[in-house]
């Protein structure tokens, strides 16, 4: 990164813009996009308060409006839709925890919401008692996704004792493929995302020792093509948002190295709109505030000036895990 400082002014962080536009997300409902993402405004809001955090304006959202909406979508079974009137839902419940431990917030849940234990094992029964795996709702769709959203929220909660650590070790260990990486189910084609999901699981039921660090390197390493972008899998193009799935999966095995950093930054600083904020998957195309948080993390992991540090397990700053789990990390 001795180069970055040369960089043209188009190719610098634009902190100021990317904070305004995150700021002006939750303003534009006269827009037919708001209502046709409404069953992401939970994960939306996340993305972008964990966005603000790394940009150091952790303040730029007010926090009472925050947590009133969290727990505005929370349903009696302790579960969280993805906005209110919408069912319950593994990965906006976990977007809920996390959201609620960004802002310090989690003691909320037992005083105005209905408990965190409500919510544990809102989270615990979706655990399939034969394979270990979790579903993300009443339906049952079920892949590893789930499995880890779930160990991540539950630990924030300080209740994974609520489910099965072995059965879902063992259900992750039979994802793993041939080419050190792991799918979404037992003998599904390895995949970018799916590796993180199944890394950052194993990080936090404290069995890293069943992945093949080595194998699993050269294949994330190979995700790298010559514009400085990673891509999912073989043969795709690049995406801004592997600079998050690719990078932490690096960084949980302590291969971060094997990528050129100074081309990466390039690729996702080209990604960046300076005048009116926001990071999209490719050089011109339109921001959203999903790439915006996942530009943001690879920057922050490739130790770019003026972020925040991210934890590569939980997607949140390490300062917030720091403040939450303290010595049990």
């Amino acid at each position: 990164m001795s180069d970055l400082h040369k960089l043209p002014d188009e190719l610098q962080l634009a902190t100021a813009a990317h904070v305004k536009y995150i700021q002006g997300l939750d303003t534009k409902k006269d827009q037919y996009e708001y209502w046709l993402t409404e069953h992401l405004r939970m994960n939306g809001l996340y993305w972008g308060l964990t966005a603000l955090h790394l940009l150091r304006h952790p303040d730029a959202l007010p926090r009472d409006e925050t947590i009133d909406f969290v727990l505005s979508c929370q349903h009696e079974n302790g579960g969280f839709g993805a906005a209110p009137g919408h069912d319950a839902h593994m990965l906006s419940t976990v977007s809920a925890v996390q959201i609620l431990a960004l802002v310090d917030g989690l003691d909320e849940l037992d005083r105005r919401g209905k408990g965190k234990a409500t919510t544990g094992k809102f989270m615990a029964d979706l655990q399939n008692p034969e394979t270990g795996t979790f579903a993300g709702d009443e339906w049952g769709e079920e892949d590893t996704r789930f499995l880890y959203g779930a160990l991540n929220a539950l630990s924030l909660l300080g209740l994974l004792n609520l489910v099965d650590l072995d059965k879902a070790v063992e259900h992750i260990v039979a994802c793993a493929n041939f080419d050190g990486g792991y799918g979404l189910t037992p003998g599904a084609e390895s995949h970018s995302g799916q590796i993180f999901t199944c890394l950052a699981a194993l990080t936090i039921a404290g069995r890293m020792d069943t992945v093949d660090v080595d194998k699993l390197g050269r294949w994330l390493s190979e995700r790298q093509l010559p514009n400085g972008g990673l891509n999912g899998r073989p043969e795709k193009d690049e995406d801004v948002c592997y600079s998050w799935w690719v990078l932490s999966s690096l960084a949980m095995i302590d291969r971060i190295h094997w990528i050129d950093r100074d081309a990466l930054i390039k690729f996702i600083l080209r990604c960046q709109d300076t005048e009116l904020g926001g990071i999209s998957d490719r050089p011109g195309n339109m921001v959203d505030v999903w790439h915006t948080l996942f530009g943001l993390t690879g920057l922050s992991h490739l130790g770019y000036p003026g972020l925040d540090t991210i934890d590569p397990v939980y997607c949140l700053p390490k300062s917030t895990l720091d403040r939450v789990l303290g010595t049990q990390r």
